[in-house]
């Protein structure tokens, strides 16, 4: 950018990005705009915000879309905070286990790169695999992103040695990876239990479908408060009767919604829809 990023460019901007995928800048985020759009700016020969907002008012849908993927493509990692994947092979597996008529629905939204619908899947297959007969119906992932750029990459399943180190350890990466030149490939096994969709999440879920767990973690810190309970109820009626929320660490319900009870195991929490 070509100077410093004016008041009134970055409430424009700010009202745009709010208007278009939910996020809250809240103030004096100028640099978190400088870094994420500083390469796209540069590609398409726009010199400041204000132009950018004025290419935006006259409707340039394509940038529009590769705005909201440099503003929305957030860092990730493989079984991210551990607690909710223990939660899942520990607790939650075992009770759906009891249903075997029909395959256990989970839906990662917010899904990013991949990482977490794809941890959620070696769980799954490693629980199978300790529990035989168990989960007959297998389990379906759903896995939703506003970012059409980074859903290809997540089904792509190709992933660098760097990010591969954080969270997978050796032992799963050469069970469930081959490498392929300087990237590793992810199994079939495990790519096969996971569906990419985008998804915005201030859009209905109706066409998802319901579903056993929903986890949707690390995301609505984003949004305001009205729009966190917004989603946090509409997410309440795509869950089927007792269905399950995890949420991020440093996340919680409180204060804007009242459909779920907490549920407490070891140091980390979840939610229980009260039917």
């Amino acid at each position: 950018m070509s100077s410093a990023i004016s008041d009134t460019e970055y409430k424009s901007f700010s009202l745009f990005l709010e208007k278009a995928c939910g996020i809250t800048l809240g103030e004096n985020k100028q640099y978190l705009i400088a870094s994420r759009l500083q390469k796209l700016m540069d590609s398409v020969n726009i010199a400041s915000l204000g132009e950018l907002v004025q290419q935006l008012q006259r409707g340039n849908t394509q940038l529009r879309g590769k705005i909201v993927d440099a503003m929305t493509t957030n860092e990730t990692l493989w079984f991210r905070d551990s607690h909710p994947y223990i939660i899942l092979e520990k607790e939650l597996f075992p009770e759906a286990s009891q249903q075997r008529m029909r395959p256990v629905r989970i839906w990662s939204a917010a899904c990013s790169s991949g990482q977490e619908p794809y941890s959620m899947s070696m769980v799954a297959q490693e629980y199978i695999k300790s529990n035989p007969g168990s989960l007959t119906r297998d389990v379906e992932i759903v896995a939703t992103d506003i970012s059409k750029t980074i859903l290809e990459q997540a089904r792509e399943a190709c992933y660098d040695e760097m990010s591969l180190v954080r969270g997978i350890s050796t032992e799963r990466r050469n069970r469930y990876f081959q490498k392929k030149g300087d990237v590793w490939q992810l199994n079939d096994e495990i790519k096969r239990r996971v569906r990419f969709t985008e998804l915005n999440l201030m859009q209905s879920f109706a066409t998802l479908g319901k579903f056993d767990i929903i986890f949707c973690r690390n995301v609505l810190i984003y949004f305001s408060a009205e729009l966190k309970s917004d989603i946090l109820n509409r997410m309440a009626k795509q869950l089927k009767p007792n269905g399950y929320l995890v949420l991020g660490s440093s996340e919680s319900i409180t204060g804007y919604t009242d459909a779920f009870k907490m549920v407490r195991s070891g140091g980390a929490v979840y939610y229980q829809l009260i039917s």
